[in-house]
């Protein structure tokens, strides 16, 4: 059985040509996103502002989201969400803070229950504060900057340092530019959005490591090759890869964008974009970094340790 490929014979396109249009590129949207993200902020969703958070369940059968999603928001108590949970019967609903401190929300809870009838039993209800949503906040800046540098360390011990400056710097970019994206889109940034950032780092990495060992052992095999072109050679012969991941994790994505409701729509617009911006950025940015930041080839190497033995001779 032949493996599936994209294309018979590597390509012979040539990255280096367009590395430094790659790299404007990029710095244009990570100032675009750095400018959003300060003069608009993010909106934040109930996870991080504050809220009710209610578990409950459907006492005459599977819980129908969306005739419960329209008789909450025919009651006007500002963002709302529902997700389900568990079994069929179970649903997680979410509201925004309502003015007027503890009062408000126990107003809110009431109007609620009377409104979604005794079919609907509460079993359990949070109010979630700004506090905890500010911690929130915090936590999950840590959280990414921690695996930012976990990605940073993990492949300085695989390869070399040099490799390692390269795929923080792309890793931070995806995740820059998809928090940009957010910023400027308005689009509801909460927890689930955060585990998107997080597993686009991850996905972003993958490809970039690929990207690199083909680059080590292309070092290993052609000594003298010009860097620009063992960069291109290294970029092409993984391309065919690259595509198939893209193509198959997008097609996913996709999928959720669809048919994964409200809930997942944050989570899949992060993903898609993540993918996109993920694949450019090992491309453009992870491959062609090494050109400028070079690592020892094995002759380099060799003339080094020569070096200095033939200093500890002199001396």
């Amino acid at each position: 059985m032949r493996p599936l490929v994209v294309f018979r014979k590597t390509p012979k396109i040539d990255f280096m040509r367009y590395h430094l249009l790659g790299f404007a590129f990029s710095a244009l949207l990570t100032v675009i996103s750095v400018v959003a993200f300060f003069t608009m902020g993010l909106n934040y969703g109930i996870d991080f502002k504050g809220g009710v958070l209610i578990e409950a369940r459907s006492t005459g059968g599977p819980a129908d989201l969306g005739q419960l999603r329209s008789k909450i928001d025919a009651l006007h108590l500002g963002e709302n969400s529902l997700q389900g949970f568990g079994t069929p019967n179970d649903v997680l609903i979410r509201l925004a803070r309502q003015p007027g401190g503890d009062a408000g929300q126990e107003v809110a809870v009431k109007t609620l229950r009377d409104a979604l009838g005794s079919s609907i039993e509460f079993r359990r209800v949070e109010v979630v504060g700004p506090k905890v949503g500010e911690e929130l906040v915090q936590a999950g800046l840590i959280a990414t900057v921690l695996a930012l540098l976990a990605i940073a360390a993990y492949v300085w011990f695989r390869f070399e340092w040099q490799f390692g400056v390269g795929a923080m710097i792309s890793t931070a970019h995806d995740v820059v530019t998809t928090v940009g994206l957010f910023s400027l889109l308005q689009l509801e940034f909460n927890l689930t959005t955060l585990a998107a950032i997080l597993t686009v780092a991850g996905y972003s990495i993958n490809d970039t490591v690929v990207i690199y060992d083909r680059v080590r052992e292309t070092l290993r095999k052609f000594k003298t090759m010009d860097f620009s072109t063992l960069i291109n050679l290294s970029l092409n012969e993984t391309l065919s890869r690259t595509i198939l991941t893209v193509s198959t994790v997008a097609l996913a994505v996709l999928s959720l964008l669809i048919f994964g409701g409200e809930v997942l729509r944050g989570f899949s617009i992060a993903m898609l974009w993540g993918i996109v911006i993920g694949t450019y950025s090992s491309l453009f940015i992870a491959a062609p970094l090494l050109y400028y930041i070079r690592p020892k080839r094995g002759t380099e190497a060799k003339k080094t340790d020569e070096g200095a033995v033939g200093a500890e001779r002199t001396t």
